[in-house]
């Protein structure tokens, strides 16, 4: 198994097919492993952001995974893809039972698409959260935000996708908007793609400056750290809350509370096998382990979402006042039923 991943990664890479992710890939796990004694239970699909590769993804969360396997007892495979899209879509097309998931799509996931949330991830420096980063490269000349505010349209812009926190909505809601910057139509260029293919566009002199976010650029940094050298932070957001770990809705709650009791004892104790675990996180985004968590833990993505939303409706162009606050009303009327469902209790499935 792991050498035909080896095998297939070396055959992406030769022959370019990066259009035919995203791939379904079957997790190395011990009850893949088994056989037939566990073809009759059904594998639990687990969806992975793009953090860099697809494959890069995909093999940072087979030992996590192998691991979760042998909890449950069931076969564990992998959707790693190369955009937020594609995972959404996957989710919306019923093909993901579980996935680690930011503010944004994990708030869809839930208000749109029967999906809870039963963990949320924590980090080494204990903050509540990470950053939205801007950057830009040493000696360009862009060493202040300003000069970014100031004249947009001589810039090229590497930046994440619209669905991406700290890509996307945050530097647009709390830094560009703000100054009356649309990040989409107001650089010279734009480069939209995972927080490694931003700061890799900077550094390289691809783009002049890139969104990327504490994390990913702590992870970058090891990963790559000439080109790290290269880029300086220019503007850094409050603090956002950690990614979620969801689950559907329709998987049965002793089901649901064995996986999230493994997430939480995951890497915890003084054992040999605490500290493997430990040592597997670590290579997740340097993640230190995972609390219990519910809906209510997206209640400041969907506050986010609000705030952007309302303050495009500020910002766009109508036909006249009443087409504005009927926008306005149907965004105050969404937020409010966004909140109401974070708040519900799921529905529960009874055990047959």
């Amino acid at each position: 198994m792991i050498r035909l991943s080896l095998l297939l990664q070396a055959l992406v890479r030769r022959l370019g097919l990066a259009l035919l992710l995203p791939l379904w890939l079957a997790a190395v796990t011990p009850a893949a492993a088994q056989g037939a004694s566990s073809a009759a239970a059904a594998p639990l699909r687990f969806g992975i952001l793009p953090l860099g590769g697809a494959f890069e993804s995909r093999n940072d969360w087979d030992p996590l995974l192998a691991d979760l396997s042998a909890a449950i007892g069931r076969p564990v495979t992998v959707l790693s893809v190369t955009s937020y899209q594609a995972l959404e879509q996957a989710i919306a097309r019923g093909e993901v039972d579980m996935a680690f998931l930011s503010g944004k799509m994990a708030l869809d996931a839930v208000t749109q698409q029967r999906m809870q949330v039963v963990a949320q991830v924590t980090r080494h420096d204990g903050l509540a959260g990470y950053r939205a980063l801007l950057l830009s490269r040493k000696g360009s000349g862009l060493d202040a935000v300003d000069g970014v505010l100031a004249q947009p349209q001589r810039w090229r812009l590497a930046r994440g996708e619209s669905r991406s926190v700290s890509g996307f909505i945050v530097p647009q809601l709390q830094l560009f908007l703000p100054h009356g910057v649309a990040m989409e139509t107001a650089f010279r260029s734009e480069i939209v793609g995972t927080h490694q293919a931003t700061a890799l566009a900077v550094a390289n002199g691809e783009a002049d400056v890139a969104t990327n976010n504490s994390a990913d650029l702590t992870r970058f940094t090891s990963q790559f750290p000439q080109e790290a050298e290269r880029l300086q932070v220019i503007w850094q957001s409050e603090l956002i809350p950690h990614a979620q770990i969801v689950m559907r809705q329709g998987d049965p709650p002793e089901f649901r509370a064995r996986v999230q009791r493994f997430l939480v004892n995951y890497a915890r104790g003084s054992s040999p096998r605490a500290e493997a675990q430990r040592a597997v996180l670590r290579s997740l985004h340097d993640l230190a382990g995972f609390v219990s968590a519910d809906n209510r833990s997206l209640r400041p993505a969907a506050q986010l979402a609000y705030q952007l939303a309302l303050r495009n409706a500020e910002t766009a162009q109508f036909v006249n006042q009443a087409a504005r606050d009927a926008r306005v009303a149907r965004i105050e009327a969404q937020y409010a039923q966004q909140l109401r469902l974070l708040e519900a209790p799921p529905p529960e499935r009874a055990v047959p």
